[in-house]
């Protein structure tokens, strides 16, 4: 009995041949995740400590409440451009023709101040991005009879729908023309 268990005991026992030769050659799966758990906590033991701070002042909570701002203002402002162009889109076509008519000097001061703010890389693109700034600035005399047709149709234009002398015109606006959804609808209307 006595050789047996040390048999036993050398092979599957605390000095256990068969697990540490086995380990050489493929890792402990517990002991793997472990390490894993160990170092995922320090990780967000260290995040946590980011965090906390001792005390804030007001001044401190007023700076980080204004350094959380400009990311959620440029989102909701762009929605908010893509609402206005539905609602009321010479309104929104008058104002975009004239964000094309700032010079490009300005576009750069604009671009290297987001990029610092953001932290991006103003370079990327950097040729492009002048190539169609000076393409903008050459469509200037057609960004200026576009923002006089825009002024004539605005609704604030007196006259802006009138027909003029031409009767036809005023007859075909004042005549209703063949709706066919309409027809089968008034139709079915009265069949019941």
């Amino acid at each position: 009995m006595g050789l047996i268990d040390r048999l036993f005991g050398l092979v599957f026992g605390s000095g256990n041949v068969v697990r540490e030769t086995a380990e050489v050659f493929r890792e402990n799966a517990e002991k793997s995740a472990q390490r894993g758990a160990d170092l995922r906590e320090a990780a967000m033991a260290q995040f946590g400590a980011e965090f906390t701070v001792a005390r804030q002042g007001r001044f401190d909570r007023l700076v980080d409440g204004l350094n959380r701002l400009p990311r959620p203002a440029l989102a909701f402002g762009t929605l908010g451009l893509f609402v206005a162009a539905m609602i009321d889109p010479i309104w929104f076509a008058s104002r975009m023709t004239g964000i094309a008519l700032v010079p490009e000097p300005l576009w750069w001061l604009l671009g290297a101040i987001v990029s610092f703010y953001f932290g991006a890389r103003h370079q990327v693109k950097g040729h492009a991005f002048q190539r169609s700034i000076a393409a903008t600035l050459a469509q200037v005399p057609a960004v200026i009879e576009t923002q006089a047709k825009l002024a004539k149709l605005s609704d604030r234009t007196p006259g802006s729908a009138a027909t003029g002398s031409d009767a036809s015109v005023a007859l075909s606006a004042l005549s209703p023309t063949h709706n066919a959804a309409l027809e089968h609808w008034r139709i079915q209307r009265r069949a019941p």
